[in-house]
């Protein structure tokens, strides 16, 4: 994974993925808090995902942000899709990522939307299988956005210098 630091300069878009309202019954009555699932990312291929807590909802979406903001990880976008097909699952949620040509549009859906939009996706075909639990989905589909590699990424590890590839 490639953690990156967050820099005043950067521009991070918040996207809510879900509210989950939790109620804790005691003698007294009942107590009730929110946790707020968020994605932030730029829009150029910086994501990150938050969990918050609270007994407000802004207070918990406010918290999700800022936890957000401390994950964020640099993924691979070539011209608006993803450079190649890959699956992958975490928990009991199975996420299938597949590269579309431009002007495809984003064939996806929940959780999995939030995600790709913040990364800057606009052209991929996606399928949640499995669980649609929207934790589990946002956290596979951020791992499956993580694990893909682009050429020259490659081509680096191979030690291969991608001027030589295009010149010849």
């Amino acid at each position: 994974m490639n953690k990156v630091k967050v820099n005043s300069d950067v521009e991070l878009k918040d996207h809510l993925v879900a509210i989950n309202r939790v109620t804790k019954v005691t003698k007294g009555g009942r107590t009730f808090t929110f946790a707020a699932i968020v994605v932030v990312g730029d829009g150029k291929g910086v994501i990150g995902w938050g969990l918050g807590k609270a007994g407000e909802v802004t207070t918990a979406i406010a918290k999700g942000v800022e936890s957000a903001k401390k994950n964020l990880v640099k993924v691979p976008v070539l011209n608006g899709t993803v450079p190649h097909e890959i699956e992958v699952s975490f928990g009991g949620a199975q996420v299938f990522l597949r590269p579309a040509a431009a002007g495809t549009g984003m064939v996806a859906g929940g959780a999995m939307r939030a995600v790709l939009e913040s990364a800057g996706v606009t052209d991929v075909l996606a399928k949640s299988k499995g669980s649609s639990n929207p934790h589990n989905l946002v956290k596979a589909t951020i791992l499956a956005l993580s694990q893909m590699r682009d050429a020259y990424t490659i081509a680096g590890a191979r030690g291969i210098s991608m001027q030589k590839v295009f010149n010849g």
